[in-house]
């Protein structure tokens, strides 16, 4: 006999407009001619270490690859990120499953950013009809066409709409490849169930975002540079929804690992920055990297000449470059992203900064302009 589950039905979802919000991003969003804080010796160094070695991977056509956790977004910084993808200073961005809705919710209403702890304690902390209702749609919808988690989002957010088919359409598409693409049934299948429980008209659903200006995932597919989202189950408020549909995160999640991965495996000559991403950077690079590093060795060659830069607020207390990898009795040995990364060959740094003075200054270097700071 099967667990008995919670019905999401029974929930009291409450409209998004009725949230009140702690980040606004017409007022809090940072420019990307701000300056950064004063930089410390060694971040000036390692900042301008990583600038050159982007050069250096652009003149090579290598992966110039930035990781990021969702608090890189909450704190405005989608201008310089924007900027960094436009530029062409960087080739794929990835971030988690939060940061996906950071995003979309200041496209879509200009704010995010909820008090967890009085949420929590009223039942309510992540019961929001319309990030759950359209954030979850757009990825059923995406996985039907076939795209990845941050793709799915940043089309719906770009184009102001999702298309819902007809549901004589999709049984029909059902017998007519179900021997053949018996996984894009699957999807339509999704689809239909959604659409009927729903009851969802076919056609174009208008969604409008009218802050998408301040969207990575709607720049990022506008310029068609991969942006991959990364979620984990469970951990996102979108979860909290019965829009909600498994098959369909596993489909575009998954897209977008492989995504990740195929990037990876241009990073020979190239740089990977993980910026204030505890678990989620480190995770899925050294299996991607371990994907890609296995089919290079097939063709003889190797990925070895790769730079990476872990940057997080925590103060480093131990030497990778010196020391190596700590003893398991000692506690740097459980700070993961360092950890990881310095097992992943290539050439490591650690820097100590907040991602808001790191971005803005290796925005500044690589465009070339006198660094100045406040």
């Amino acid at each position: 006999m099967p667990y008995a589950e919670m019905n999401r039905a029974d929930l009291v979802i409450k409209k998004l407009s009725e949230r009140k919000n702690k980040v606004l991003i017409t007022k809090d969003n940072i420019p990307v001619a701000s300056a950064p804080k004063a930089l410390s010796i060694q971040g000036r160094a390692l900042v301008k270490k990583a600038a050159d070695r982007i050069r250096g991977a652009r003149d090579a056509g290598s992966s110039v690859m930035l990781t990021f956790g969702a608090h890189t977004i909450k704190n405005g910084m989608a201008p310089t990120l924007i900027a960094l993808i436009k530029d062409g200073w960087v080739t794929h961005l990835a971030t988690n499953g939060a940061g996906i809705i950071h995003d979309w919710e200041f496209a879509f209403q200009g704010m995010s950013s909820e008090d967890v702890r009085a949420n929590v304690h009223e039942g309510q902390f992540g019961i929001w009809d319309e990030t759950g209702y359209f954030i979850n749609l757009g990825l059923i919808v995406g996985a039907f066409e076939g795209l990845g988690y941050g793709e799915s989002i940043g089309k719906m957010i770009s184009r102001q709409y999702l298309e819902i088919p007809d549901v004589k359409d999709l049984y029909a598409e059902i017998d007519r490849i179900k021997l053949t693409h018996p996984e894009q049934c699957a999807a339509i299948f999704d689809l239909l169930s959604s659409v009927e429980l729903f009851k969802l008209s076919a056609g174009y659903l208008r969604i409008p975002h009218p802050y998408k200006q301040y969207s990575i995932q709607a720049a990022a597919y506008d310029l068609k540079v991969p942006f991959t989202g990364h979620p984990m189950f469970g951990h996102d408020i979108i979860y909290c929804h019965p829009m909600n549909h498994g098959a369909a995160i596993g489909r575009t999640a998954l897209r977008d690992f492989l995504c990740f991965a195929e990037s990876v495996s241009g990073l020979e000559k190239g740089v990977y920055l993980s910026v204030g991403s505890a678990v989620m950077s480190p995770m899925i690079f050294e299996k991607s990297l371990s994907m890609a590093q296995n089919l290079a060795l097939q063709h003889g060659r190797r990925i070895e000449n790769h730079y990476m830069l872990v940057v997080d607020i925590a103060e480093a207390n131990w030497d990778w470059h010196r020391d190596g990898e700590p003893p398991v009795n000692h506690a740097a040995y459980y700070l993961r992203y360092c950890k990881t990364f310095s097992r992943m060959g290539g050439e490591m740094d650690y820097l100590t900064m907040d991602n808001r003075d790191f971005l803005l200054a290796l925005y500044h270097d690589l465009q070339g302009g006198e660094e100045r700071t406040v």
